[in-house]
């Protein structure tokens, strides 16, 4: 029935809007901003009506949970730098109908989930940065999906993404992205040491793994990834925890997944976090999944 077209991990750091402000720092971020139009411009190509997003600015304790309002419309200053994203107006449609099927699969596959369609839910910025760039004439519908799950176990979440893809295509009738959200490693500069490392990544260790990572991607190498992502998630202090990784992983297939990503936004270091714009080829599920 539907189609999974594009599938991409993205960076959303909050200097992306601070680069468009005029004053130091501005066009510090233009290659992670034309990494997410080119993104944009591949979806709009493919025909995508809907763009599902891995937030891991959403903390959940418990569950996994979609946020499916038919509307979002807000003013927006984040509590955790509003020196960064302050006044951000935002107003996209939802998609009620994938929300729920997502849910139901999520369900039925035995991954407890909650679609919240009648809901008073904002969006986080995990959400709405790249919607900021890839979104900006409320061209998509926007689906956004907790990734910041505090107490889950990440083969779960790669569940939980495969839910998403068989939701996509047995139970949706159009075409769908999905991004997971959120960084590679993430150590932030301590504080008082901002300046330093607007452009770095906070220790040389974090930034070959990342690397490391990033070549594995490349060269399809997803086994590997896939047994060394529990480790790599706790000890490069991976973004709510890699959850969304974990998710888009699954989408793919996880470990059997043989593709190479295509990097639109070369690794960039941002306030001491490893930061990078790559699509992630959408395959066939494999016969053997997860």
């Amino acid at each position: 029935m539907g189609k999974l077209a594009l599938a991409a991990k993205i960076t959303h750091v909050p200097s992306m809007y601070l680069s468009e402000l005029d004053g130091p720092h501005k066009g510090c971020r233009q290659a992670a901003i034309d990494g997410h139009k080119e993104i944009d411009r591949r979806c709009r190509q493919a025909g995508v009506d809907t763009i599902v997003v891995f937030d891991v600015h959403w903390l959940v304790n418990a569950g996994y949970h979609i946020n499916c309002a038919p509307h979002f419309e807000a003013t927006y200053t984040s509590n955790e730098l509003p020196h960064f994203i302050r006044d951000m107006h935002y107003a996209y449609d939802g998609n009620v109908e994938l929300g729920h099927a997502i849910a139901d699969v999520a369900n039925e596959m035995g991954v407890a989930t909650r679609a919240h369609s009648d809901t008073s839910l904002d969006l986080e910025y995990g959400t709405l940065v790249p919607m900021r760039y890839m979104n900006p004439d409320k061209h998509y519908k926007v689906v956004s999906i907790s990734g910041w799950c505090a107490w889950h176990d990440l083969r779960e979440s790669q569940r939980f993404g495969l839910a998403v893809r068989r939701a996509i295509e047995d139970r949706y009738d159009g075409t769908v992205a999905i991004l997971a959200s959120g960084s590679l490693s993430h150590h932030f500069s301590q504080n008082g040491l901002a300046d330093q490392y607007l452009h770095k990544v906070w220790d040389p260790f974090l930034e070959q793994v990342d690397r490391r990572v990033i070549e594995l991607w490349e060269q399809g190498e997803w086994e590997v990834f896939h047994d060394m992502l529990p480790m790599y998630a706790e000890k490069c202090w991976g973004e709510g925890d890699m959850h969304d990784t974990a998710m888009l992983l699954g989408a793919m297939g996880g470990k059997h997944y043989d593709q190479g990503v295509e990097v639109v936004t070369p690794y960039f270091g941002s306030s001491g976090t490893g930061q990078i714009n790559a699509i992630f080829p959408v395959v066939p599920l494999p016969q053997t999944e997860g």
